[in-house]
């Protein structure tokens, strides 16, 4: 171990015995054995300072670069350490470990008891700790002398990648250093303008920017403004391997972690890669049949509005397609419902093991439906699809795009050769499973589903009694139905969701425990008890008062009792809820009857689900949200949810994007498995 040697000790003691110093009490060097040593009470320091650990691996390596100060013990033997508290730890953990001997000779300087507490204080009192700049240029001589980074990083039990952040600091300019000594420049500052070796650059970035755009973020993003970041989703495509295979080069802040630091700076190669993977993503969809297929680095939802969807069919399932499916559905069923109990019983963690089981589900369902659509081949002869990539960095496919002129052409061969057989094809309204939006079903429990379509129920009965207009015409359309079309009425394609035997739709409180205390449910009381207010109880008293009735009040009065039938409950999520023909006469609109809330929808929802929306409503806050518990995620997005409008898909206004221009609109695309 390098430490003080018994010469060099002697020759102190005896320098120290000789020198005598006026008014100065008597001190003198002396080696004192490891285990005569021990704290002392008379030490000013109390609070222990950093690790130990470190210490001991420093002395280990360099040696006792400072001797201890003792006082002599009462029994004439031992020494107190008034001033070294923390070298003498160290000492003895070396001794514990057997790295040296317990009776290892200590270089002490003894003080006179009168003066053990002022040499004490002096000591800690007494010292400045090196400017931070002296110790990154000290790190760098070290290095220009020969010495490696590893055994520079041990001789400081630090981490090599300590020494080369250091190291990397200290090649900063000059100018830059010194106004790092003098305050005008952070520490932050000046490890964002570290990026770079180039000192024309750090010096253009810092002194070239006024004061208020100075911030570390913004030198860092001016001095990499021609380079790409390893998040971007280009690089994340073609991956930072490919890229370095193909001869690109990157460059790596070190004091960023992970690929936050990491930007690629020859970005004509990226977008040359990027182009290649994605013909080669064309390729394969191009064998599909498709009239035309292009490759894009990037398609906005704004860009992806100018063309139109394409009609599809579904085929019928193979039995095993349909006992997969069923399998799927049913243990999707049993999660939602274990869901339910799990919050019920607050179960925080098991409810999110369980809503993420279910995503996973969802995701495998939805899959297997997509594949049970696709356009014929006249249509893909028309049609075309768009290879692109999304924020992830993941390939998307958008199939069964129509340009205008290739839409009309199609409506057109359709009147033409297709005929009614093209009522078969499903339309891009009811594209379940496309490359589109998922459906609710994939992120909505059963119990939620049903919750949330009793509060549609409830405000659609409300809007319902408000238009006997609509009212009138719902009731005729089912009693036509039955009597001059001879079809029974009842659930179906064409039907409208009323119950004409006039079955109150009573269950409503048992689905939504919230729903009494809703506008909707409140509204609804009113109504009710104003007409019932105005007839007699009795009955022949009350047909008589039917009778007397002006039709036109008696129309209104009929609008309320057929609201009561209305019926849109589902027993899980669907992107098509019922009853949309009905709640766009009435311009339901459920942002007037209905908020969400974090009781009432964001804590029934997975921690994904409320993220996503919050994505939607409060972009700005979604990073933020993330790192969150979902309880209290929830609870930020009640707050930030308010005035914004927002709703859940199956609580979306009726008649949103229901023209022809806004229905064949395509969504999100799926993503194409690598």
């Amino acid at each position: 171990m390098n430490a003080i040697t018994h010469p060099e000790a002697q020759a102190l003691h005896t320098a120290a015995a000789s020198a005598v110093i006026p008014a100065q009490p008597a001190q003198h060097m002396l080696l004192v054995l490891l285990s005569h040593l021990r704290p002392s009470r008379r030490n000013v320091r109390k609070t222990a300072g950093p690790s130990i650990d470190a210490l001991a691996a420093s002395i280990e390596r360099v040696g006792l670069l400072q001797n201890l100060t003792v006082t002599l013990a009462p029994d004439g033997v031992h020494y107190e350490v008034v001033a070294g508290g923390r070298r003498l730890a160290a000492l003895k953990l070396l001794a514990k470990r057997h790295r040296i001997a317990r009776d290892w000779p200590v270089p002490c300087l003894q003080v006179q008891d009168a003066s053990a507490r002022t040499a004490s204080l002096t000591e800690n009192v007494q010292r400045e700790a090196m400017h931070p700049a002296d110790q990154f240029e000290a790190f760098a001589a070290l290095v220009a002398e020969g010495r490696p980074v590893e055994d520079i990083a041990a001789d400081f039990a630090v981490t090599p990648l300590v020494v080369e952040r250091r190291l990397k600091l200290a090649n900063v300019s000059q100018r830059l250093m010194a106004d790092y000594r003098a305050d005008a420049v952070s520490l932050d500052q000046l490890m964002a303008l570290a990026i770079t070796d180039d000192h024309g650059a750090q010096e253009a970035a810092f002194y070239g920017a006024p004061q208020w755009q100075r911030s570390p973020q913004a030198l860092r993003e001016r001095l990499t403004e021609r380079e790409t970041g390893a998040a971007d989703a280009l690089v994340r495509f073609i991956g930072l391997a490919a890229y370095e295979q193909a001869g690109g080069s990157i460059r790596r802040d070190l004091f960023a972690e992970g690929d936050a630091g990491v930007y690629v700076t020859d970005t004509a190669l990226l977008e040359t890669l990027v182009r290649e993977k994605l013909q080669v993503q064309a390729e394969a969809v191009r064998a599909e049949g498709w009239a035309w297929v292009e490759a894009v680095p990037s398609a906005t939802h704004a860009d992806l509005q100018a063309f139109q969807r394409a009609p599809r069919e579904r085929r019928s399932p193979t039995r095993r397609e349909a006992q997969r499916i069923e399998k799927l559905q049913a243990r999707m069923q049993a999660i939602g419902e274990a869901v339910d109990a799990a919050m019920d019983a607050d179960d925080q963690d098991k409810a999110e093991v369980l809503e993420e089981e279910g995503e996973r589900l969802g995701e495998q369902l939805q899959a297997l439906e997509a594949g049970l659509l696709d356009c014929a081949p006249s249509v893909k002869a028309a049609a075309g699809a768009i290879v692109t990539i999304d924020r992830q960095g993941e390939p998307v496919i958008h199939r069964g795009l129509l340009r205008e002129a290739e839409a009309r052409a199609l409506r057109t061969l359709g009147r033409l050769r297709l005929g009614q057989a093209l009522g078969s094809v499903e339309g891009a309204d009811t594209n379940e499973g496309e490359d589109g939006e998922a459906p609710p079903a994939a992120t909505v429990s059963d119990r939620l589903a049903q919750r949330l379509s009793a509060h549609r129920t409830a405000a659609l009965q409300v809007e319902v009694a408000r238009h006997p207009q609509a009212a009138l015409a719902a009731l005729m359309h089912g009693m036509v139905q039955t009597v001059l079309q001879d079809r029974h009425y009842g659930p179906g394609r064409d039907s409208l969701p009323l119950g004409v035997r006039l079955t109150v739709q009573d269950r409503l409180d048992t689905l939504a425990p919230d729903l009494p205390e809703s506008p909707a449910a409140g509204a609804l009381r009113e109504v009710r008890q104003a007409w019932a207010g105005k007839l007699p109880e009795d009955s022949a008293a009350r047909f008589a008062a039917l009778l007397a009735m002006p039709q036109d009040e008696l129309v209104r009065l009929l609008a309320v009792c057929v609201a009561a039938t209305v019926d849109v409950v589902t027993p899980r999520a669907t992107p098509h809820p019922p009853g949309a023909e009905l709640a766009q006469a009435v311009g339901l609109d459920m942002a007037a009857w209905w908020k969400p809330t974090a009781e009432g929808y964001f804590k029934h929802v997975s921690k994904a689900v409320i993220l996503e929306a919050v994505g939607q409503f409060a972009p700005a806050h979604a990073a933020r949200l993330a790192k969150l518990k979902k309880t209290d995620i929830a609870s930020e997005a009640d707050r930030l949810v308010e005035g914004t409008g927002w709703m859940p898909a199956m609580l979306k206004a009726e008649g949103a994007g229901d023209s022809e221009q806004d229905a064949a609109a395509p969504a999100e695309g799926e993503v194409l498995s690598t």
